[in-house]
């Protein structure tokens, strides 16, 4: 699918206020509304907007603990891998999940309500999974910045044309 500016822009706006109104995101790109929702159905069933949502503050609904956790499995086996895949996605605590290169095979990164939740996610949980071989976690003590669902998209909304 061929994007123009345009679309970038669309893209850009939403990215940073999936609530914008039509009219006003017409009004930012320049288009008429009609053919602003035109774009951007077509950005929506292109599968490009996958979707709209909330950002909710953890802290502030009780989940107070975040971690990235390292994961190593023990490799002698291939169903361990599935399986693990299955679990880690099954789980509540599992905001994300990440196959890596590197020392471990995986990251994960955590939220709990606090580290005796954590702590019991890590040993009943995550320990408890088959070809288990070492877990290393990483406390987050602040964030500093936080937008895994924002993408760099300030070059790409002048340029146009690319695919």
């Amino acid at each position: 699918m061929q994007l123009d500016a345009i679309d970038w822009r669309i893209l850009a706006a939403l990215q940073h206020n999936g609530r914008l109104s039509n009219q006003d995101l017409a009004d930012q790109v320049a288009l008429s509304p009609s053919a602003c929702l035109r774009r951007v159905r077509m950005l929506e069933e292109s599968g490009l907007i996958r979707g709209y949502r909330a950002e909710l503050d953890a802290a502030r609904l009780g989940f107070e603990l975040e971690a990235m956790v390292q994961v190593s499995l023990d490799r002698s086996r291939d169903d361990w891998h599935d399986t693990f895949l299955q679990q880690v996605q099954a789980f509540d605590e599992v905001a994300a999940a990440y196959i890596v290169a590197g020392p471990c095979n995986y990251m994960l990164h955590v939220r709990c309500a606090n580290l005796a939740a954590f702590s019991a996610f890590v040993v009943d949980k995550l320990n408890k999974l088959p070809g288990m071989r070492d877990i290393c976690s990483y406390i987050v003590m602040q964030t500093i910045k936080n937008q895994l669902g924002v993408l760099p998209l300030a070059d790409k909304t002048t340029r146009g044309g690319v695919s």
